[in-house]
Formats: structure tokens, C-alpha cells, sequence
């Protein structure tokens, strides 16, 4: 029975077509064992990273997981490349303020709603920079009515705060890869629960 969970195939898919999803990433801590001799050493624990691609009704379509060094732009990018069949419009947090997600949304002909910095500079014909012209032009309350915007916390945040309360943030293996399967394991046996609900 024990390694049964390595062969089931953890794969998300999307419920749909036209989907509006958001991207976004949180931690998964290394387990609390040993921790006194980590203070102890002051030995860095370090922890697992985990970007989510979730639709508006809380479904998960797609998952990387790594070590906290993964980039969180660049799997979102991939997230979107892999799913842009689905995709209509795509909702992600400041972080991901760049023009390389501005211009692959453009390049696949999906609506971005990426939350503009207060600094941006609205010069150039670049997608970004029109969208730095509107946000400017509606402000941020009418440009996040009319993005859409609030929906990011249905579409990702939720799922985060969904698995970690019904099965914990910590994870208990400890070999790197060991570690990855369970954090990923987390989060398909919560789209199990919720396909069958």
C-alpha cells in the first residue's frame, strides 16, 4: 500500500472551455521534526513552492511544485502556453507585473487582468503599456470592476487556504522528491473531493 499513491496519475485538467482562471503561488513548510537541531546548527530548513492555475469555481487546472527557488512568472507563463485552449482571460497578482506575461497574453489573444504597479510607465505601444494607459486612466477600483479582478481570490487563494486547512502546510517526507509528490498529492486528492461533491 505504500507506494500506491506514486502511481496514481496526478494530472489536473480544465472542466471547460473560455475558462477565467488565475495563476498564483504560496509555501508548503518542511516538516517540524528535528527543528531543535536545525536551531541548534542554525541550518536553513528551507520549503516548497507551489504555483496554481484554479478556474473560477475553485477547480484546479494546473499545478507546479519545486523548491522555493522556483520562478513563479515563468511556470505561470508555462501554465498559460499549456492550457491557452482553454484560457479566455487570465487574473494574476503584481508580482507578475512584466512584459513577458503581457506579451505571451497578446501572443495567445488572452485577456489579461494583472494588477498594474503604481509606478509603471504608461510609454511605448507595448501591450503592457496599454494596459498601464487604462489602469491609469479608471483607477484602480473602476479597473478592477471592470477586469474582473476580484475574482483572483475565488480562483487560486481559496484553493491555497482550502488545502492547507484540510491537509495541513507542513509536509512529512524527506527525500526532495518524496517531498514534491505529497505537496502535489495534497492538491489532487482536493480536486478528487471536490469532482465528486
Amino acid at each position: 500500500m505504500r507506494g500506491f499513491s506514486k502511481k496514481l496519475p496526478l494530472s489536473f485538467r480544465a472542466k471547460s472551455t473560455n475558462l477565467v482562471v488565475a495563476c498564483d503561488g504560496s509555501g508548503m513548510k518542511v516538516s517540524n521534526r528535528g527543528e531543535w537541531i536545525r536551531e541548534k546548527w542554525r541550518i536553513r530548513r528551507g520549503w516548497i513552492k507551489v504555483v496554481i492555475m484554479g478556474d473560477t469555481k475553485g477547480n484546479i487546472v494546473d499545478i507546479r511544485v519545486g523548491n522555493e527557488n522556483l520562478n513563479e512568472r515563468a511556470s505561470s507563463r508555462g501554465m498559460i502556453r499549456k492550457n491557452k485552449k482553454y484560457i479566455s482571460k487570465v487574473i494574476m497578482d503584481g508580482y507578475h507585473d512584466c512584459e513577458d506575461t503581457f506579451n505571451l497574453c497578446n501572443q495567445l489573444r488572452i485577456e489579461p487582468s494583472i494588477k498594474i504597479r503604481e509606478n509603471a510607465s504608461n510609454k511605448g505601444l507595448s501591450p503592457r503599456s496599454k494596459e498601464v494607459r487604462l489602469f491609469q486612466k479608471l483607477g484602480y477600483e473602476k479597473w478592477k470592476k471592470e477586469k474582473g479582478y476580484g475574482m483572483r481570490r475565488l480562483a487560486s487563494e481559496s484553493i491555497f487556504s482550502a488545502v492547507k486547512r484540510m491537509f495541513n502546510e507542513n509536509v512529512q517526507s524527506h527525500k526532495t522528491r518524496n517531498m514534491y509528490h505529497e505537496a502535489r498529492l495534497k492538491f489532487w486528492v482536493y480536486q478528487q473531493l471536490k469532482d465528486i461533491a
